[in-house]
């Protein structure tokens, strides 16, 4: 990997994730070190925010509101769209603020990820089957290479969380997968593990074998 051209790219990792989505805690305790290692590579750290603006004026179809007609989720003007503390961007860092799941759609996300030189994504955040899913997938028809930090996502259950990487291993032909701690030894340029595909859709799965199929990631 050339880390001229890389960038660490966090997905809505927002004070609202705290609530209703498992794990987070342990997603974030793992993205903390691999942001220090960005930060001292000089790897650009690059954040998404999903925000729900508070006059409902832009949402998606049936958005939940309130009584007052305002959005439940990621509301303007809140905490709930501020990055977990223990992830905060800082002032060299891009944030780019997102209406709709994927970190690309009608948003300069792309524009600034070409602005850095970037090629290779180090991608995780929240929800794995649902923003982070469809902003790899974005980024692989961007052609943008995925480097998908399994460790630093996560969802509202185990279920959805393991298929949608799945799904993502199965259909971004040049995805790699790896944990957090194997991630920094490959920015640091050491031995590491990770998960690559060899072939489309090699790792099919059903309802029964969905554990035993996500545990061949390593």
């Amino acid at each position: 990997m050339d880390l001229s051209r890389t960038a660490l790219l966090l997905i809505d990792m927002q004070k609202e994730s705290k609530y209703g989505i498992a794990n987070v805690e342990e997603a974030v305790a793992a993205a903390v070190p691999l942001v220090d290692a960005c930060r001292r590579l000089g790897v650009p750290v690059v954040y998404t925010r999903h925000v729900s603006r508070a006059d409902a004026v832009g949402l998606p179809n049936d958005e939940v509101l309130d009584a007052q007609g305002k959005p439940v989720y990621y509301r303007s003007g809140t905490d709930a769209v501020e990055v977990i503390d223990e992830l905060a961007p800082r002032p060299e860092d891009v944030v780019v603020d997102k209406h709709r799941w994927s970190g690309f759609h009608e948003t300069p996300l792309d524009l600034m990820l070409r602005g850095l030189g970037v090629k290779h994504l180090i991608v995780g955040g929240f929800v794995t089957d649902g923003c982070l899913l469809t902003t790899v997938f974005d980024a692989y028809a961007r052609d943008y290479q995925v480097n998908l930090v399994k460790d630093v996502c996560a969802a509202t259950n185990s279920g959805s969380h393991k298929a949608a990487i799945l799904m993502m291993a199965n259909w971004v032909y040049d995805i790699e997968i790896s944990s957090a701690a194997e991630t920094v030894k490959k920015l640091r340029g050491e031995a590491y593990r990770s998960w690559t595909s060899s072939g489309p859709d090699q790792l099919q799965f059903t309802a029964e074998t969905l554990d035993r199929v996500f545990a061949e990631l390593g």
